[in-house]
């Protein structure tokens, strides 16, 4: 139990209606979740507002409600209390019922279009492979001590961050590496959290359904740099434009990374093959499973922020040799007469170009690069277009399929995806909207060392058709099919 007003405690109030002189056992913004004594925040989300389920909450149990809208609460059992903003009350509230735990390890946020995962992934199996206790909060997993959690947003709700990491505390892990997105921005799910660092990769087009405008996007994920304390280090990847204009006004120590330009970090890729990379990091030498620009780009920042966390430098790169892949990001499957199958959760314009530039700087041109690819129901429509045009230009054959549609027709998002197709390129293309069609249609194209990109999903292990999510896993799919077909 905790006292209420140390809950409240710097936590903008408008109003208060009722006695603040309680005892609290929990917090709560879904009404089903109300046990006896919550406190209840009504949130006004996009689909439902939570002022609507007040009286449900109170039914629960709650005897404190959070609100923003003015009313006449009747205060003779139930304390009603008025802010601005009921997410970010909940993110302050949320680390005071836990007692602050960011501020008891090291909290790293990675955030940008693309990468997130795999720098956040990378750097928790590094830490972990040199002998250290820590943390990750990513799309694929929560993962601290012997638990391995299923993911359900790449940047939880404050009540789940803060449970995770409180449970971090307690088991004496000494950092976190955590996936910082645009929407966990501007929800403020992060408000309240003291981070060691923050981690900025790349900045394309995506969420623009969300955000509307590309510099809204982009100012969003810079007011995760604006709030960095002068304790921490803002790192960013100088090979993309809006690097710099990261770290503009940050009160953080300002560090940076690239391949192609002027950076305090700098790596080149000497070497480059399908089972891995040459690398040279700091004037030291490294071979890595991992490849591609994008990925060297990648291990480039996992090693910068193992070096501002006060790291060996021998000890750092001798672990980074050791990485693997993340799952469900360039991860491979042996096809039949020396045919390659890679599943990769590309699903931006730029990311599935690195994916196929990759694949092209590295084949030898006597085989055929083909490509399964789909888009998002209900998601950024602008993009559609975009990625066909990129897979049909640098695939010598494509199949246009589902992604998770949601609520959309699979066949208009398809039709939206084939107007991006320049006509010299339309002969390549195919289109089933059934994905296990799709990927089975793609693998009788395979013969003797040809390449099959299947895009879009990576790691997910679901297809949401028409508000229903059924089990569906690219590589199981892929690996299921082959063994039928050959």
């Amino acid at each position: 139990m905790k006292e209420l007003k140390d809950i409240l405690f710097g936590v903008s109030i408008e109003q208060t209606y009722g006695s603040i002189d309680k005892q609290i056992s929990a917090l709560a913004y879904d009404s089903r979740e109300v046990t006896s004594d919550t406190l209840f925040v009504a949130i006004k989300g996009d689909a439902v507002n939570g002022h609507d389920y007040i009286e449900a909450a109170i039914m629960q149990g709650a005897t404190v409600v959070l609100v923003e809208d003015e009313g006449d609460y009747d205060t003779s059992e139930i304390t009603f209390v008025r802010v601005n903003d009921t997410r970010i009350a909940l993110a302050v509230m949320a680390a005071n019922y836990y007692d602050h735990p960011s501020r008891k390890l090291d909290l790293i946020g990675i955030t940008g279009t693309n990468g997130k995962t795999t720098i956040a992934s990378l750097c928790f199996e590094l830490f972990t492979v040199m002998g250290y206790a820590v943390g990750l909060l990513s799309t694929v997993a929560v993962k601290y001590g012997t638990q391995i959690l299923p993911a359900s947003h790449t940047t939880p709700d404050p009540l789940a961050i803060n449970k995770h990491l409180s449970a971090m505390v307690a088991l004496g892990i000494s950092s976190c590496f955590m996936e910082v997105s645009s929407h966990g921005i501007h929800q403020g799910r992060i408000h309240g959290l003291h981070f060691k660092g923050g981690v900025f990769t790349n900045l394309t087009q995506d969420h623009l359904d969300y955000h509307e405008t590309f510099a809204a996007y982009r100012d969003t994920k810079k007011q995760f740099f604006d709030f960095l304390p002068k304790s921490a280090f803002a790192l960013v990847n100088m090979d993309d434009k809006n690097g710099s204009f990261m770290v503009q006004n940050t009160k953080a120590h300002k560090k940076s990374y690239a391949l192609e330009n002027y950076a305090d970090f700098r790596a080149q890729i000497l070497e480059h093959q399908f089972t891995g990379m040459l690398l040279k990091v700091d004037s030291q030498e490294l071979w890595t499973q991992l490849i591609g620009a994008f990925n060297a780009s990648n291990l480039l920042a996992v090693y910068a922020v193992a070096i501002l966390m006060e790291q060996d430098s021998l000890e750092t790169l001798a672990g980074i040799s050791k990485l693997k892949n993340v799952s469900g990001r360039f991860e491979t499957i042996q096809g039949p007469k020396g045919s390659l199958v890679i599943v990769d959760y590309a699903h931006t314009p730029d990311a599935l170009k690195n994916v196929l530039k990759t694949i092209n700087s590295v084949r030898t041109k006597n085989e055929k690069v083909i490509t399964v690819v789909g888009c998002g129901g209900d998601r950024d429509q602008g993009k559609r277009p975009k990625m066909a045009a990129i897979a049909a230009q640098m695939s010598d054959r494509v199949v246009f399929t589902s992604d998770n549609p949601r609520s959309e027709s699979p066949e208009q998002i398809i039709s939206d995806m084939e107007a991006g197709v320049a006509p010299e390129d339309y002969k390549k293309t195919l289109r089933i909207s059934d994905r296990k069609e799709a990927i089975k249609a793609a693998c009788m194209l395979l013969s003797d060392k040809d390449i099959l990109l299947v895009a879009g999903k990576g790691h997910e292990a679901y297809q949401e058709i028409k508000g229903v999510k059924t089990q569906f896993d690219d590589r199981q799919i892929v690996q299921e099919i082959l063994l039928k077909l050959f």
